[in-house]
């Protein structure tokens, strides 16, 4: 787009602009230059007079308001302020809320946003990632302390980091711009494949040991041989981390370190990875590994942490140690953690310690819980972004790992906490169920209308089934809630692509009413495997058809997860490195096509045209070693036993071999584009590489009988956790509130038919006075418009 060339041309630009390429050029478009752009886009969404929102506010007017603007007005707004001519002016640092200074004087700023491909974290860490830090005293170094705080990073959002811009100085006196040209010109150097030979790109060196990546396939295939392959692929990376690393909550492969994301770290991989240790029998590094956690791990830490992050990630990865040590003590089998040994209780005791710092963030006014908590003080903390809101599928996917520290410690409290969050959200009555992505924990309110089943949407979802099946099928309440969401996913979100069939699971940005976006991101394809999961159970299609628990019902949601197997498979072999982009968008017809056309399914993927369907981005185009594809295969297989699955896990597997290893003996890490091949590799190994990716791996190439899908259910960090029936006194504690047919709650039009029969009423016979739902729309309007 050469956006950069706005400030001189005033030119108005074809195509998407994206929030991101306006951050690029930050020293070109400065801090009144942004607010005009959002506060023209405000005016296109018609939200209220020009010049209202963001006048006098400043940075955070854009940070608060920027989710209520779609793509559309966006870029109208920067060809208007590009055609008008209004570049021009500075940030007044008075507008900022913060000390002045002298440094501070004409400084202007650019928030990171890219509307399509990389949400905003709700935490403070974005910008350490890439940058390790800011120096400076001016109102860019007071930012950096408000936003770049060590803190989790997001599993379900991991967006891009971007500096703040400074100006201070004339353009060409600041050694930042000098060297800023500098590192362009390295970019374009790179980007043209100058480096291509640098040792940060370099794959397939020193890889003796995967000789069997070229070797022509046989007839008779050697499944026990396959899972040994990702064995080894696993220690590969975990003795990589144990050598440059160890102890480290992040893993820099490329340049071999590691980094603390709190004062003492969390033990984010190592306790993320230990169950993986122990299904893979590898005693010698799980006694490294729970040595640290005895002597080393320690929560008691004055730092903000992502409730939902730390609680799937590392109470999960506990309380996972706990069932496995103790229910398959033939895994990994340490004299430590016997009955009786000294060390017996040390993963329930540290599960404990953390869930109790981490109930804090359940202390709202809702019960809904805040999007971050203090370790020390086990205080719960609103959001830094999106106007304080937690998102929808973080506040509800504690649920599982909650429910079985109650089951093992007899605690009712962290059941009723837990639990109190799904009656919350659904008192809301949505609309067949779909929920938006934010949620306010002070009043237990959806903020905005966007719905999805990626980012920020997706384990709700996921959490409404596991936790029927945790308590063994006890709790038909979630089943029910399940049911519908399932049916509002095939009404509102599954569409078609336009020339091959492919089954897309959509979005809806501007709710149930607005456009439909044919878009997935990859974490949608958790889906699939899911929907099999609760067609039977976890049984196989066989067993459940044998035990008289199989209909039409069951028959139209398998078809429909293997429908989105594919795509989800698809979207891998679309590129020319076999891995798939993160965020993949689709061709359709339109109007959309739904699943009441009566559409055929694809065919197989021997004509290449059905590629033409899919559509990365290159901003979308990289690949974190993501989990939810595999996690899929890994079900299908289980459920449908059709050996299509596990093919596809083999070949998938072979290209992150191929293609993610790093030079030398440092493991695997991330990939910057898939598109190209060989593609340039990123200097990072996400924890759910070894807790989740590989994980699913070893088991989809598993003998069935380890680990059977109807006696455990898996959280959505892949950690294991037993089935069982309601014990100690726990059960269900709440019940929903009576619907009718449509999903609306019934209670409103009992109150209308109240005052219907009641006197004085006579305006509601004659038409004049509004329905119960419109009086609940009137009374909740100014408390919404207040918050807005």
């Amino acid at each position: 787009l050469e956006i950069l060339k706005i400030h001189t041309s005033g030119v108005a630009l074809d195509g998407e602009i994206d929030f991101e390429s306006v951050v690029k050029m930050s020293d070109q478009l400065n801090g009144a230059d942004l607010r005009n752009v959002v506060t023209e886009a405000y005016v296109f969404e018609s939200h209220g007079p020009k010049g209202t929102l963001i006048n006098g506010r400043g940075l955070f007017a854009i940070k608060d308001y920027r989710d209520s603007i779609n793509q559309d007005d966006f870029n109208k707004a920067v060809r208007k302020v590009a055609e008008s001519k209004k570049l021009e002016g500075k940030l007044e640092y008075q507008k900022l809320g913060f000390e002045t200074d002298e440094s501070a004087v004409g400084m202007s700023y650019a928030l990171p946003r890219n509307l399509n491909a990389h949400r905003h974290r709700e935490d403070g860490s974005w910008g350490h990632a890439a940058q390790n830090g800011h120096t400076g005293t001016g109102i860019g170094a007071k930012l950096d302390g408000y936003f770049d705080k060590r803190e989790l990073p997001m599993y379900k959002d991991k967006p891009y980091s971007y500096a703040v811009s400074r100006r201070n100085k004339p353009l060409y006196q600041r050694w930042r711009f000098t060297l800023g040209v500098i590192l362009f010109l390295f970019a374009l150097l790179y980007w043209f494949g100058f480096f291509s030979s640098s040792k940060t790109t370099v794959r397939g060196q020193g890889r003796s040991a995967w000789k069997w990546l070229n070797k022509p396939g046989t007839a008779q295939i050697d499944w026990d041989d396959r899972r040994e392959k990702v064995r080894e692929a696993f220690k590969l990376s975990w003795d990589g981390y144990e050598k440059y690393a160890w102890g480290y909550d992040k893993y820099y492969p490329l340049s071999k370190h590691g980094g603390q994301m709190t004062d003492k770290g969390m033990g984010w991989i190592i306790v993320d990875a230990l169950d993986t240790l122990m299904i893979m029998n590898l005693t010698t590094r799980l006694t490294h590994a729970r040595e640290w956690i005895s002597t080393s791990l320690n929560y008691d830490q004055d730092q903000e942490v992502n409730t939902f992050e730390t609680t799937i990630r590392m109470l999960g990865g506990l309380l996972s140690a706990e069932y496995l040590s103790t229910a398959f003590p033939d895994l990994a089998p340490l004299a430590d953690d016997d009955e009786g040994a000294p060390g017996e209780d040390l993963y329930r005791e540290k599960a404990a310690d953390l869930a109790d710092r981490i109930l804090g963030a359940f202390d709202s006014e809702s019960g809904v819980p805040y999007a971050s908590v203090n370790l020390k003080t086990s205080k719960g903390v609103p959001s830094h972004a999106d106007g304080g809101a937690s998102s929808t599928a973080e506040a509800s996917s504690l649920q599982l790992e909650f429910k079985y520290l109650s089951m093992l410690t007899g605690e009712k409290n962290y059941w009723e906490r837990a639990e109190k969050v799904i009656q919350v959200i659904d008192d809301n009555a949505m609309t067949d169920g779909l929920l938006p992505i934010f949620i306010y924990a002070s009043d237990g309110r959806f903020r905005g209308d966007n719905i999805r089943l990626g980012s920020r949407g997706d384990s709700y979802y996921e959490y409404l089934i596991k936790q029927y099946l945790q308590t063994s099928e006890e709790e038909p309440i979630y089943l029910e809630m399940w049911n519908q969401a399932l049916a509002g996913v095939r009404k509102h979100l599954i569409t078609y692509t336009k020339n091959s069939h492919f089954t897309v699971l959509a979005e809806r940005p501007n709710g149930l009413g607005g456009e439909l976006y044919p878009k997935m991101d990859h974490l949608v394809c958790f889906m699939p495997g899911t929907i099999a999961l609760a067609a039977t159970g976890g049984l196989t299609v066989k067993a459940a058809k044998k035990a008289g628990k199989w209909g039409p019902k069951q028959q139209s949601e398998i078809d429909l997860a293997k429908e989105l197997t594919k795509t989800c498979w698809g979207m891998y072999k679309a590129t020319g490195t076999g891995l798939a982009g993160e965020i993949t968008f689709f061709e359709i017809n339109d109007p959309p096509r739904s699943e009441a056309d009566g559409i055929p399914p694809p065919a197989d993927f021997t004509d290449a045209s059905w590629k033409d369907d899919f559509v990365i981005k290159r901003q979308d185009s990289h690949n974190l070693q993501r989990p939810e594809t595999v996690e899929t295969l890994f079900y299908m297989w289980r459920i449908t036993e059709d050996v299509t699955y596990r093919e596809w896990g083999w070949e998938m597997f072979k290209s992150f071999v191929n293609f993610t290893q790093v030079e030398g003996d440092a493991g695997y890490t991330s990939v910057a584009n898939v598109l190209e091949s060989p593609p340039p590799l990123r200097d990072n190994m996400e924890s759910f590489w070894l807790a989740e990716t590989l994980k699913y791996f070893y088991l989809l190439f598993s003998p069935t009988d380890l680990l059977p899908l109807d006696t455990i259910v898996i959280n959505t960090e892949a950690h294991i956790f037993p089935r069982s029936k309601l014990v100690r006194g726990l059960k269900t504690g709440w019940t929903r509130k009576p619907r009718d047919a449509e999903g609306k709650l019934v209670e409103h039009q009992k109150s209308h038919s109240k005052k219907e029969k009641g006197g004085g009423e006579s305006k509601v016979r004659r038409g004049d006075k509004k329905g119960g739902e419109d009086v609940e729309k009137e009374k909740g309007k100014g408390k919404a418009d207040e918050r807005d």
